[in-house]
């Protein structure tokens, strides 16, 4: 197989499709149409073989981005150092294959991985289509899934291509979801993408700080088919349309950055950047550079040449302002006026030079009620706040809780690179009761870093069983005792009206966690330099 060297060829995007099914041969099909864009290089391999080619063949080679798909896709994703583009089949693929597979069995099987399609509801309903819907995270997984739907008399399965060449095996009908034309788009973005890996490598930043200015997390990564999640999937949808400026609220660990991001991955700016600050998270001084950008000799230590800020590398794209209400007063006002005139001016310049960028703030506080405290400006809030959405608390839906955790272990699980238990739904839906009588303050985060650690127990101990008494022993955070510690501090906390009140709120959790700042700031859903800040203000 020929690799195309570092030194051909500069100005042609490198592009590696990586695929160990069916799709090998439609990439290999469409790969042709392309050559006169980008050096195109098929590689029939899949998950840690195709990691560890892939590494080392960056030793020596160029590559620009990556093409891949489902499950493979996935897993490259999160382990490589370049671009990987996640090839995924549209509304009408799925519809065509699943026509195909009428044409089967009356009863049709369709197996996805990690998510399942909910606008498939509406689907079924229209056409009176009976389709079983399963999600897999491991290739055991997925076997597993594809026997119970077997069990169940279901001949034809719909999927990508693991799903399709496993269910031939077992003996059913397998049925590819991928079309040309999806595959032409994946094509399409990895061009895309190249151009802007190539771009920033122009300025002296390498492929990982490319992607880094992508939004990772997309609609579906909105988990949840309780209504609540339904009309928070409805609500960035709707604002992705507008231009305007919006304020994400929400406990912490809500997943308030992730709904900015499906929101940018939404709207027309898309292929634009999208970056991301900590408000709270950056001292003042260095917060004010970072915004806005400075000039040559602005301060000692000032880059050479000076620096762009984040307006200016988020320009067409989004920016999104986490913990908003963390902003010191003095940069309300000048984001303030960046938001007023559409430009900014560098830290020690004089030149103003015009932003296009559309805002996305977040904050875990009651603004309003720092606007009355004199703490935020009343202005800005209005600014900031054209559209408004609130994150749904996990305790607010308990529906979810349930297959949250199910797809939070099963994912642990994979990561450690260790089989599911076939039956762990069933011994999960044991301890149903035990989870959704928990308060869950840090909400899905903390339900993502309970999984992990009951992931890391039922690795190393493959046969023991999910009870009720295993998961208290592992978390013992979900018992009676701890929660109603932890309902007493959070509601002190959420009704602190005064700096007093605020500060005794604290020094409890700084006792509940022996002093660690770092695990009271988390606890808190603030930033160390918040938690740092607060206990120094003399006020306080």
């Amino acid at each position: 197989m020929k690799y195309p060297a570092a030194s051909r060829d500069q100005e042609k995007p490198v592009i590696w499709t990586v695929s160990i099914s069916r799709l090998f041969d439609m990439f290999r099909d469409i790969m042709v149409e392309y050559d006169a864009n980008a050096d195109i290089v098929p590689l029939q391999m899949g998950f840690e073989d195709a990691v560890q080619h892939i590494r080392e063949r960056l030793l020596t080679v160029r590559c620009d981005a990556v093409i891949a798909a489902g499950s493979n896709g996935a897993y490259l994703k999160s382990r490589l150092p370049v671009p990987v583009v996640i090839a995924k089949a549209s509304g009408f693929d799925l519809m065509q294959a699943l026509a195909r597979a009428r044409r089967v069995s009356p009863e049709i099987g369709l197996i996805t991985y990690q998510e399942t399609m909910p606008e498939l509801a509406e689907f079924k309903t229209t056409f009176g289509f009976q389709i079983a819907q399963r999600t897999y995270v491991t290739e055991e997984d997925a076997r597993a899934q594809i026997s119970e739907l077997k069990a169940a008399g279901i001949k034809a399965i719909v999927g990508a291509g693991l799903i399709t060449d496993l269910s031939e095996e077992a003996g059913l009908t397998g049925i590819f979801m991928y079309s040309a034309t999806s595959i032409r788009q994946a094509f399409n973005d990895a061009l895309e993408i190249a151009r802007l890996t190539r771009l920033e490598s122009s300025r002296g930043r390498n492929h990982a700080a490319a992607d880094a200015l992508k939004a990772r997390h997309s609609l579906n990564d909105l988990r949840g088919d309780s209504a609540a999640m339904q009309a928070t999937r409805r609500a960035v949808s709707l604002f992705a349309r507008s231009p305007a400026t919006v304020l994400i609220q929400g406990e912490t660990g809500t997943g308030k950055e992730l709904a900015a991001q499906a929101m940018h991955r939404e709207s027309p700016r898309a292929r634009q950047p999208f970056v991301a600050i900590n408000c709270g998270a950056i001292a003042e001084n260095l917060l004010e550079s970072e915004l806005f950008g400075y000039e040559e000799g602005a301060f000692t230590g000032s880059k050479r040449g000076g620096h762009a800020g984040l307006f200016e590398t988020a320009h067409r794209g989004t920016l999104f302002l986490d913990e908003i209400g963390e902003m010191p007063l003095q940069l309300q006002t000048r984001l303030l006026r960046v938001l007023e005139e559409r430009e900014v001016v560098r830290v020690g310049g004089v030149r103003p030079v015009p932003v296009d960028v559309r805002i996305i703030s977040a904050t875990h506080c009651d603004l309003e009620q720092r606007v009355a405290q004199g703490q935020f400006r009343a202005d800005l809030f209005y600014r900031l706040a054209v559209l408004r959405m609130n994150m749904p608390a996990l305790r607010e839906r308990p529906e979810d809780v349930l297959p949250l955790a199910v797809w939070c272990l099963k994912h642990a699980l994979a990561a450690m690179g260790a089989r599911p238990h076939v039956n762990l739904h069933a011994e999960m839906l044991s301890c149903q009761s035990l989870l959704n009588a928990y308060h869950w303050p840090g909400n899905v985060r903390e339900m993502r870093n309970m999984m992990e650690r009951l992931a890391l127990f039922l690795a190393a101990e493959p046969l023991q069983a999910l009870s009720p008494h295993f998961i208290q022993e592992i978390l013992p955070e979900i018992s009676v005792k701890k929660q109603s510690l932890t309902l007493v501090t959070t509601t002190n906390m959420a009704t602190s009206d005064s700096n007093t009140t605020d500060k005794i709120s604290i020094e409890k959790a700084l006792n509940m966690f022996q002093q660690n700042r770092e695990a009271t700031a988390a606890y808190l859903g603030i930033s160390r330099t918040t938690l740092w800040r607060k206990l120094k203000s003399p006020d306080k």
